[in-house]
């Protein structure tokens, strides 16, 4: 009902445009709101009671159920005539990939295009969450579905109930997409362009009203970094957002992951920087609007743009980075394992993860001379208990074993290396833009039928966190208890 409440929504912005499609995305929206008020009437004497089993359930059919009825405007306006590529243009939107099979964005009515930066956002925080806000007539506890889909390792509360907790997370993901469209009209863009990008930079997403995405305004420093500001802030933990408007502002000073996703951009971004300045042949990689690329600002600005949309896997373009060095190519590869915070809109592993694996690394040194010490993890000054650590141990050698069962699939269709293993660590990374032919100034039109629904696959587990997907493919698990 969700869902087709937001296609209503994109009707209305069509009619305000007059592109054609109003009344199609108006039967969309009509359509599915009718399936949601169906499947409400015949489920409404069910028992609600919902455990961790229940949970996982709900979350994973649910976003399957979202993708498959989000595909319904794409195919009666005609924008996407194959059912597997507005499958996998759903699927990716509403997972925050941001990758696409269209060639050419720039001819979609604006109500498809404001649809499609939709399935950004509301994937973004998640549909589970926002129905548990906005819906407490549901009459559910909702912890269970709040802990199997909020992004990140752990879903910390804000307060005792749940539902508060979400709206709390709801509020802020609103009022910065607000303040983003607001600084983007005033910089430069049209209020339809700055809408659409503000819902894809919120949500990580990197869906783009413009086939050359961000590089659109490369000669329109001020637009880029706004998108820098608002790319750190979704990569952040919300939580944190909130600590900071309580005033609280210690708290995140002193928040060890915090502290290391800085510290990761901070680097990270001057050895591109540097690099960029003084080797890369960037005259090959601008997309449109060449800037003077012998200035440091410049270089800095290019290298900080590609370093937070990859951690972040927004996945939004200034530039073909696969063309600056072969170093750079690789070094963007590996950001794509990285992540952005827990409690965040991006994807991959996540900041969390790799600090108390890398704890637990340096850990092991100590227990070897002294077997009979104990020594567990601390994160923010409290002890992790073994449960968690073996927890992400376990995460961490899942998300591996998948990208490279992922990259093997993807060369038993005949892709190239280089191509398999971007496509993997893109699609498990909810990142977007690939490597080879796939890289970031091309799209997946060309990945075979099969590709596109296993690349779709690796977005939705990486989405939700392998668990909460993979846990289902387990016999244990449809066991009577």
């Amino acid at each position: 009902m969700f869902n087709g409440g937001f296609m209503m929504l994109s009707s209305l912005i069509s009619f305000i445009y007059k592109d054609g499609v109003t009344s199609k995305l108006f039967i969309s929206g009509a359509l599915t709101i009718l399936i949601g008020l169906l499947a409400m009437f015949n489920t409404k004497d069910h028992n609600k009671e919902m455990n961790k089993r229940e949970g996982y359930i709900v979350v994973t059919f649910g976003w399957i159920v979202m993708a498959l009825s989000g595909t319904i405007p794409y195919l009666l306006t005609g924008s996407i005539t194959n059912f597997t590529d507005a499958f996998f243009e759903t699927m990716s939107g509403f997972t925050t990939t941001g990758a696409s099979i269209l060639n050419d964005i720039e001819v979609l009515p604006e109500g498809v295009l404001f649809w499609r930066s939709l399935t950004h956002w509301i994937g973004g925080m998640g549909i589970i969450v926002l129905a548990i806000a906005i819906l407490p007539l549901l009459g559910i506890g909702g912890m269970q579905m709040f802990a199997a889909e909020a992004p990140g390792p752990s879903a910390d509360k804000l307060h005792p109930r749940i539902t508060d907790t979400a709206k709390r997370l709801w509020l802020i993901y609103f009022g910065y997409t607000i303040a983003e469209t607001i600084l983007l009209k005033v910089a430069g863009m049209s209020f339809f362009d700055a809408i659409n990008h503000s819902m894809s930079t919120l949500s990580t997403g990197g869906f783009s009203t413009k086939n050359a995405s961000v590089a659109y305004w490369n000669g329109q420093p001020i637009i880029q970094y706004i998108i820098i500001i608002f790319m750190f802030l979704a990569g952040t933990n919300f939580v944190l957002s909130y600590f900071a408007f309580k005033g609280k502002v210690q708290k995140i000073i002193k928040d060890e992951e915090f502290k290391l996703y800085f510290k990761f951009i901070a680097i990270f971004t001057i050895i591109a920087a540097f690099i960029i300045y003084f080797k890369a042949d960037v005259s090959a990689s601008s997309i449109e609007h060449p800037m003077v690329w012998g200035e440091a600002e410049s270089a800095f600005r290019h290298a900080l743009f590609q370093v937070l949309a990859i951690v972040t896997t927004t996945g939004f373009v200034t530039a073909d980075y696969t063309l600056w060095t072969p170093f750079l190519m690789v070094f963007f590869f590996g950001l794509m394992f990285l992540g952005g915070s827990a409690g965040s809109t991006s994807g991959s592993v996540k900041v969390v993860r790799h600090l108390i694996l890398i704890k637990n690394g340096f850990l092991e040194f100590k227990r070897a001379l002294h077997p009979n010490a104990i020594l567990p993890v601390r994160y923010n000054n409290k002890a992790v208990t073994g449960d968690i650590v073996f927890n992400i141990l376990a995460f961490f050698i899942l998300y591996m074993l998948f990208f490279i069962v992922g990259a093997l699939v993807f060369s038993m269709m005949d892709i190239d290396f280089e191509s398999s293993i971007g496509l993997a660590a893109s699609s498990l990374g909810n990142v977007g833009p690939a490597l080879g032919e796939y890289g970031p100034v091309n799209n997946y039109a060309s990945l075979p039928t099969f590709g596109k629904w296993w690349s779709s696959f690796l977005m939705l587990i990486g989405r939700l966190e392998l668990f909460t997907v993979l846990i289902l493919l387990t016999p244990f698990f449809w066991r009577n208890r």
